[in-house]
């Protein structure tokens, strides 16, 4: 987004967002950063005040907070587990969704774009696929809802997707023999789903997003699009 001359506010709890806003500088890109708990309703109001503090208006919202940290058969999953996948992979988007409405509808114009995920239909992570439904679900009514505002709201559903490794891990506890097995199910149902039989790229997921984003895709509104190598979730 930056390279494409976007002004950014990057939003997370974690310092590693500060090694992003300094390669952005780097390269001569506009960018601040905030650290916010985006699982709750204060910390996206947070990131729209600072948004609009630094540059007055909000034209893009991307959420891309969530990600499944277990995966395991949905009987194995406790309360405690669900209640954390859920807070994980679908509050974020709908605080973030409700803080930028009011400032989106004031400039009656804005574009929102979700990241979902083609686990929709996907097998050991059910609370994370009913996460991302719901994510599908609030995208469409959201887009009907005010199209009249001159919002528009996409999702991009990702596929699989190759990734260095991640410097905080979604679950750091080591994996046992049997969530292995469970976690190798996964990447093999993903695999044998997508046409084109390989993973993604992060490139290949950012293209999509970027161009949902931009004034291009001006008639695009209430759509999930696969980005998943002709799985379609």
């Amino acid at each position: 987004m930056a390279a494409e001359g976007a002004q950014l506010v990057m939003a997370d709890r974690s310092e590693y967002v500060e090694d992003v806003l300094a390669e952005i500088k780097a390269s001569g890109g506009d960018a601040i950063t905030i650290r916010a708990d985006l699982e709750t309703y204060a910390g996206a109001q947070a990131v729209v005040a600072k948004a609009l503090e630094y540059y007055g208006r909000v034209d893009v919202l991307i959420n891309n907070v969530g990600g499944a940290i277990w995966m395991k058969p949905f009987e194995e999953f406790s309360e405690e587990e669900i209640i954390k996948e859920v807070n994980r992979s679908l509050f974020p988007t709908l605080w973030c969704c409700r803080a930028v409405l009011p400032q989106m509808i004031k400039q009656q114009f804005g574009a929102i774009v979700n990241v979902s995920s083609i686990a929709t239909c996907g097998i050991n992570r059910i609370p994370y696929s009913a996460s991302k439904g719901g994510v599908n679900a609030m995208t469409t009514s959201l887009a009907f809802e005010h199209a009249k505002d001159g919002i528009r709201v996409n999702a991009i559903a990702t596929g699989g997707t190759e990734a260095p490794p991640r410097k905080v891990p979604r679950n750091a506890n080591p994996l046992s023999q049997s969530e292995q097995t469970w976690m190798q199910k996964v990447v093999d149902q993903t695999i044998d789903r997508t046409f084109m039989g390989r993973y993604g790229t992060i490139e290949e997921q950012v293209k999509a997003i970027v161009f949902l984003a931009s004034d291009e895709a001006s008639y695009i509104t209430g759509s999930v699009i696969p980005v998943g190598g002709g799985d379609q979730g």
